[in-house]
């Protein structure tokens, strides 16, 4: 039985909480901390509201030495995450860590180190991969029926009101790490380079149309450029109706997507298009051929870790490398945009966005963050769409 303990026990630790009790046959939790001891009774709350028999911290590193705490979940704001994540994997415990993955790609170097040198598990969440159709879609692109990607569209439509930026910890750069490209985007960024790859150069535009009580953008596009010669775009938003979200890949031979569809062309003798139909049923049979996901969203990526840390797999699908690049390509973004110049990947010591400090310094500031409240009064959240 896999002990677990969660730090942080805002509005994302619920997910955390229902997916480790989904797989209590495997795993049990043990300990609730909240990092701000004015704050602790959330914790309590939490072990109330999912009849949970735990103890209760106010301080993560009381926690440390804890012998029989084997996974640790930490669900607190992104500045935080290397700290903890560090000490934790210092102390010898197995560490799942909320997206994003840190505040800065010097943070996310030093949790890959203390990864390595405590030859602990270091997985950062990416709860979309699991779902079917993302987990689909990839399939059907290691096929290569498609032929060489040639565009990609990746559109990561949210939509947030006003006050959601009056929480006390959202809309710096301090606190947050940026704005709807780091903490909305993140899932969309993420599932891209895992389908496509990572682009050698970067161009990008930022602004904020929309919540002038914070000092992050609220909208980017960026223009990803491959070796080969193939673009990307990437839209990250807080501002679209109807979060439409999709990723679209255009390859030589045919066009598939999330949500799913499939279109083939072949070329008449004027070079114009007529649809290719027996391309178009193989890609969706092979579609149609693929079994759904035993667990999805946090859950999934729950049971990915579970089973590498019960000898079942030899490593997890997304690692503490994996979630860099991820940050990587957010930082680009950010540079790029700030500075009004294409960035080339990959980013080093010498990118002026590599620390924390470098980024709060350069990264543009679009209004002064005006709100600061403890908290809202109706704590539900959406984690975007189903994809189908």
């Amino acid at each position: 039985m896999i002990k677990v303990a969660i730090i942080g026990t805002g509005a994302i630790a619920p997910n955390h909480i229902k997916a480790y009790q989904e797989l209590s046959e495997r795993c049990e939790i043990v300990a609730l901390c909240d990092i701000y001891p004015e704050k602790a009774e959330k914790a309590e709350k939490a072990a109330k509201d999912f009849n949970l028999n735990v103890d209760i911290y106010d301080d993560h590193k009381l926690m440390l030495d804890r012998s029989d705490i084997d996974l640790v979940s930490v669900c607190t704001p992104p500045y935080t995450h290397a700290e903890i994540a560090i000490n934790f994997l210092n102390a010898g415990k197995n560490v799942l860590v909320e997206k994003p993955m840190a505040s800065s790609l010097e943070e996310c170097d030093a949790m890959i180190r203390a990864q390595e040198q405590s030859g602990k598990v270091l997985s950062i969440i990416s709860q979309n991969r699991w779902t079917n159709p993302m987990m689909k879609l990839k399939s059907i692109l290691d096929t290569k029926l498609m032929g060489p990607i040639v565009h990609t569209q990746v559109d990561s439509f949210w939509w947030r009101g006003h006050c959601y930026y009056d929480l006390w910890w959202r809309g710096t750069y301090e606190k947050e790490g940026g704005g709807c490209t780091l903490n909305h985007a993140v899932h969309h960024i993420d599932i891209f380079h895992w389908m496509n790859g990572m682009p050698s150069e970067i161009t990008a535009i930022a602004t904020n149309t929309s919540h002038d009580n914070a000092e992050v953008e609220d909208l980017s596009v960026a223009i990803c450029r491959y070796p080969n010669g193939s673009l990307a775009q990437i839209t990250s938003s807080v501002v679209h109706h109807g979060e439409e979200q999709q990723l679209i890949f255009q390859g030589k031979n045919a066009r598939v997507s999330v949500p799913w569809k499939v279109t083939a062309s072949k070329s008449k003798p004027n070079g114009f298009p007529e649809k290719d139909e027996e391309l178009e049923a193989k890609l969706q049979a092979a579609y149609e051929q693929l079994a759904d996901l035993e667990y999805t969203f946090h859950t999934g990526q729950i049971d990915d870790v579970l089973s590498v840390l019960e000898g079942k797999k030899e490593k997890v699908l997304v690692d503490g490398k994996t979630g860099k690049q991820t940050i990587e390509m957010i930082t680009a973004i950010y540079q790029a945009s700030s500075t009004g110049q294409s960035v080339k990947l990959p980013l080093d010591e010498n990118s002026p966005f590599y620390t924390r400090a470098g980024a709060l310094k350069n990264a543009t500031h679009f209004y002064e963050k005006t709100g600061n409240i403890e908290n809202f009064s109706d704590n539900t959240i959406t984690t975007g769409g189903k994809y189908e």
